[in-house]
């Protein structure tokens, strides 16, 4: 399968969205449930500092990672907020990977630089800490009970940081 990672335009919101909403459906995969994946929650990724998506050569959205320049002033340097999503049936094929790679390029080429990228993952979903590890990113810390799953049980969050 071939794929191209390109900047994030308004026209991809509604494949976003879909991307999303199909992601959200594992549990556990995003932090949002698929009914909280809304056109105004699109129309926010595409707006953050940074936004891209994978594109398959038919045109389909099968992966998306958007961050945010952290503020105050004390921490411009540093880009969070940072949500990943690849297409459930598209997974295990690099798309996360490269479209990481892409981010990582673009922040170490910012002005005025970032020095600094961080993330939560869920503790119950290994392979996301698998590939953030291999991407370089250092185990930074845990919260405990920070998320609470649809069933009702909780899951920690593990933070991780990635020093440019």
């Amino acid at each position: 399968m071939s794929f191209t990672i390109r900047p994030a335009a308004s026209a991809d919101r509604d494949a976003i969205v879909a991307l999303h909403r199909a992601a959200a459906v594992t549990p556990g995969a995003l932090a949002r449930a698929p009914e909280e994946v809304t056109p105004a929650y699109a129309d926010g990724a595409i707006a953050a500092d940074i936004c891209l998506v994978a594109v398959e050569s038919d045109g389909f959205v099968c992966g998306e990672i958007h961050a945010r320049r952290e503020s105050p002033a004390i921490f411009a340097h540093v880009l969070g907020g940072l949500t990943v999503a690849v297409h459930p049936e598209r997974q295990g094929q690099g798309i996360g990977s490269t479209l990481f790679e892409a981010l990582i390029a673009w922040a170490r080429g910012a002005e005025p630089p970032i020095l600094r990228i961080e993330l939560a993952a869920g503790a119950g979903n290994p392979g996301a800490v698998r590939l953030y590890e291999r991407l370089g990113f250092q185990h930074e810390g845990r919260q405990v009970a920070r998320g609470r799953l649809a069933d009702g049980r909780f899951e920690d969050d593990i933070l991780m940081g990635l020093l440019l």
